[in-house]
């Protein structure tokens, strides 16, 4: 059978309501934990609150419209075959790669995290070994297949969303709003620019419940039920870290370690070169509790499952989204080649696995969530732009969920992300500092990308198979 005729490489269909549920929060939850506590020394207490409300208020928008895509186009390929549907190749390409810079970014910032946490538990610990084991663990789970990577990651995000409903239950009784308020704008106003990325990383890669509606049994249910019930869950959780974890002791407090922090008469200040904390909430629960109160160590080892979880869930949705794209020729054809015995996209699991294990050994986790975020905001840019022009293109696609004050709705998400883009990419430019500027290297990204699709996607020679692969998107 010839590439241009052989039947697809197909996903089963083996996920529900309660699933996609606990994927979409899964996916997020580890952003309550760790990564948003980044950017108080930028937009302080006040400025963070302000960049969480206008993030709030993108995702919302953002969400809502793009549950339209996802049930009328259940594809593993989420922002990349709305894009190729809305946008035609180009278009779709590069929101493919977006979603890709995204999903394959913040599973390394989020295994660093849980190497921060073992070194907590475990003084001593080197974090990044263990975060290399814990990608490579999570990579061998899915490889074994989504049904069993779908069923722990509902287990342990059931767990994780406890653990934050503890740890408020525990620290809300010491909030104060005057310790919460305590030097809230550090940098004036233009920390709130500052602060956005960070804000943005409590509800990152939400949208990859659309990378599993290709795997869901009724997806033009399903997949509305899953996404909606997600993101309210993430709201209130967010909210609730967000509060208590500043209000107990101050913002200083959960960035940096007790012993890197000085007093001074302008307040606490950190040490010189004094390294920021992957680990706020074990800071605001130090601040309440011993070091040896059980309480504090159920908390720091339950939370750690939240860590657990969004890794696992991401590396499952950055398995989808390069499947996909491979799938359909806009990359390597084989990274679209599925396990013969588990279905799992065994071949997109190791790419990530690679470029992930190189990003925990060489890399940060601020410039990770940054690099992630603009992907993330770049997507949302040119889904939105998706879904606007298939309302015309294609009026008669069956639609089982339409997007509430429609157009204002996507076209609100689109420009607070555009705004978010361009404030990411001037505050992340260095030319004096080529390897610290995360603007460069996005920029490098997308040359590639675009050097990629011009010499191979564009002018692939054998017609017939990328033809027919493309179809695949366009008539889905």
């Amino acid at each position: 059978m010839s590439a241009a005729t052989a039947a697809p490489p197909q996903l089963k269909r083996t996920l529900g309501p309660l699933s996609l549920w606990g994927l979409g929060v899964g996916y997020v939850i580890s952003g309550e934990y760790f990564g948003w506590n980044l950017g108080l020394p930028l937009g302080g207490s006040l400025g963070m609150l302000i960049a969480f409300v206008i993030v709030t208020t993108m995702y919302i928008t953002f969400v809502l419209s793009y549950v339209e895509l996802a049930c009328a186009i259940p594809r593993a390929g989420g922002g990349f075959v709305y894009g190729v549907r809305g946008l035609g190749r180009c278009g779709g390409y590069f929101t493919g790669v977006a979603q890709v810079v995204e999903f394959i970014f913040a599973p390394p910032a989020i295994a660093m995290a849980i190497g921060a946490y073992a070194a907590t538990w475990r003084p001593g610990t080197d974090p990044r070994m263990v975060a290399l084991v814990a990608f490579v663990a999570f990579t061998a789970l899915n490889l074994w297949g989504v049904q069993q990577a779908a069923a722990f990651e509902l287990i342990v995000t059931l767990f994780a969303v406890g653990e934050i409903l503890l740890f408020t239950g525990a620290a809300a009784p010491h909030v104060s709003l005057e310790r919460f308020a305590a030097n809230g704008l550090p940098n004036g106003v233009w920390g709130i620019i500052g602060a956005l990325p960070f804000a943005i990383w409590f509800y990152l890669a939400i949208e990859g419940v659309a990378n599993a509606a290709e795997e869901a049994r009724n997806p033009q249910r399903d997949v509305a039920i899953g996404f909606g019930s997600a993101l309210a869950t993430l709201v209130v959780l967010a909210s609730c870290v967000l509060v208590c974890a500043v209000g107990v002791g101050g913002w200083e407090q959960i960035v940096w370690s007790p012993g890197d922090l000085v007093q001074t008469t302008a307040g606490l200040v950190p040490r010189e070169g004094a390294p920021m904390s992957d680990s706020p909430l074990p800071l605001a629960l130090g601040q309440v509790f011993s070091s040896n109160h059980t309480l504090y160590h159920l908390l720091i080892g339950v939370g750690a499952l939240g860590l657990i979880s969004s890794l696992n869930g991401i590396i499952l949705i950055a398995s989808r989204a390069l499947f996909e794209m491979g799938r359909a020729g806009f990359l390597p054809r084989r990274i679209g080649k599925v396990h013969p015995r588990t279905h799992a996209p065994a071949n997109a699991l190791l790419l990530n696995l690679a470029i992930g294990a190189a990003s925990i050994l060489f890399l940060d986790t601020g410039r990770l969530i940054t690099l992630a975020a603009m992907g993330a905001v770049t997507l949302y840019v040119l889904s939105m732009e998706a879904l606007v022009r298939l309302r015309t293109r294609e009026p008669d696609l069956p639609r089982p969920f339409r997007t509430p004050w429609y157009p204002i709705f996507p076209r609100t998400a689109q420009a607070i992300a555009a705004v978010c883009l361009a404030a990411m990419l001037w505050q992340n430019l260095s030319f004096a500092e080529p390897l610290l500027s995360v603007t460069l290297w996005y920029a490098f990204a997308a040359l590639v990308a675009a050097a990629y699709y011009g010499i191979v996607v564009h002018w692939q020679p054998d017609v017939a198979a990328n033809e027919a692969a493309v179809e695949l998107v366009e008539t889905a």
